[in-house]
């Protein structure tokens, strides 16, 4: 017994020892604890502080730019509101057929409308062109002040008025946009420059400039089209002038037989040659129908002949120009069409004679209307097609047009013109290989 409880005491000595150790352990911990927590987490939290800041001040800042960006933004897209595109290759591509703001009669009709509107103008600019209001004294007097201000107004206006008179010099067809949108700006700067004094152009004077700038334009495009016009009707009077030469030579002509053979009939009557004098009659007889021919020519102007031919060499392979003519000898327009005005002549697909060849070329126009290489201008007689399709509606329009068609043209100039354009670049390549072959040798020989 005595032995057992001996071992008991040293057991529970040795716990005590173990948990006096523990404590210890717990103390020594907590002890680090709280080193650290008074030590590196000042650190840490003084860090952590410093981090935030960065933070905060990097929000400020990238505020501070997202918000001078959406000003630039704004002020950028204010400055694109006040630019007006001047370049002409820009306004030609921007524009399409021309619609007359104040469509008159003709170019003399425009004109006196300019004069009378710019007698309105002139009458304008001395009363209620532009506005002003100072009430504020200059040198301690206000009437000084509202001379200042009227003296402002009128140079305000004179500056207005020459960047109006401007556009009216400048302006065309294709720039009216451009030019109105550009006297508004300027008027608008006016506005801005003079706030001070309260400086404006009037709603109405600035209406009325610009309709000046409208009805000039619409008078540039009206003698453009009276001009054309005068041209067509130029070229269509000299064509009628040949046809009728042709008509008085083929009358000679056909006159100067027909007394011939007469002649003959009454040597042969005298003779009493029957044989002789039924040749002679079948002859003059065919005399007689040529005549008589060339006079229904002379008296239907809608009877001549359509022809449709191609360039090859200019316009490419699927252009065609389908056109009429009244000659006698039609190969004659279509030798004139290809002078020097083109670099190749034309070939001929198909020309063929109608009773109404203004009806039949009307047609074709019509059913090729879609295709047209120039829309504005319908007297230009040339489309997007091959001259098999131009057969189909031919034949679509009456087999009794078409006596003799070729769907391919022969081009032989052009095609003769790129063999030999060919050879020259052949012969070209060839002395520059010859060249470099000379090179090399040299070089070699260098480098032995």
């Amino acid at each position: 017994m005595a032995l057992f409880g001996n071992n008991q005491s040293a057991e529970v000595a040795a716990l005590h020892q173990q948990l006096a150790a523990a404590h210890a352990t717990i103390a020594e911990l907590r002890n680090w604890v709280g080193h650290l927590r008074g030590t590196e987490t000042a650190v840490l939290e003084a860090d952590l502080r410093r981090l935030k800041a960065t933070v905060e001040q990097a929000k400020a800042e990238h505020s501070a730019q997202t918000a001078a960006r959406e000003q630039l933004a704004a002020e950028l897209e204010s400055w694109r509101s006040q630019l007006v595109e001047t370049r002409e290759l820009a306004l030609l591509q921007q524009v399409g057929i021309y619609e007359y703001a104040h469509p008159l009669e003709d170019a003399l009709a425009y004109k006196d409308a300019l004069t009378e509107l710019r007698a309105r103008i002139k009458t304008a600019a001395k009363t209620d062109a532009v506005t002003c209001q100072v009430d504020w004294a200059v040198n301690g007097s206000v009437k000084e002040g509202q001379k200042l201000g009227r003296d402002m107004a009128k140079l305000m206006l004179r500056a207005y008025n020459a960047e109006a008179d401007n556009a009216v010099r400048v302006v065309k067809p294709h720039t009216v946009e451009s030019v109105k949108t550009r006297l508004t700006t300027t008027r608008d700067t006016i506005g801005k420059l003079g706030a001070l004094m309260r400086i404006v152009v009037s709603s109405d004077y600035h209406r009325l400039r610009l309709k000046e700038i409208e009805l000039t334009a619409d008078y540039l495009m009206k003698v453009e089209v009276e001009r054309e016009a005068a041209r067509e009707e130029r070229a269509r009077l000299r064509e009628e002038a040949k046809v009728m030469k042709e008509v008085e030579r083929e009358r000679a002509r056909l006159a100067k037989e027909r007394a011939h053979y007469a002649t003959v009939l009454a040597r042969l009557e005298a003779k009493g040659d029957v044989e002789g004098l039924v040749r002679a009659k079948e002859q003059l007889a065919a005399v007689d129908d040529a005549i008589a021919g060339v006079e229904q020519r002379a008296a239907n102007i809608r009877a001549g002949y359509v022809y449709v031919i191609s360039n090859l060499g200019a316009f490419g392979p699927d252009v065609v120009k389908i056109g009429m003519t009244r000659r006698l000898e039609p190969m004659d327009r279509v030798r004139e069409l290809g002078d020097a005005s083109v670099p190749f002549r034309f070939d001929v697909h198909g020309l063929f004679f109608s009773e109404d060849a203004v009806a039949l070329e009307t047609a074709l126009h019509q059913r090729l209307a879609a295709d047209r290489v120039n829309m504005v201008n319908p007297r230009r007689e040339f489309f997007y097609a091959t001259p098999a399709r131009v057969k189909e509606l031919l034949t679509e329009l009456g087999d009794d047009h078409i006596l003799e068609y070729k769907d391919t043209a022969d081009a032989v100039e052009w095609r003769a013109s790129r063999r030999d354009t060919d050879s020259a670049h052949a012969l070209s390549g060839a002395s520059n290989t010859d060249a470099g072959d000379d090179g090399d040798l040299s070089s070699d020989g260098d480098l032995t």
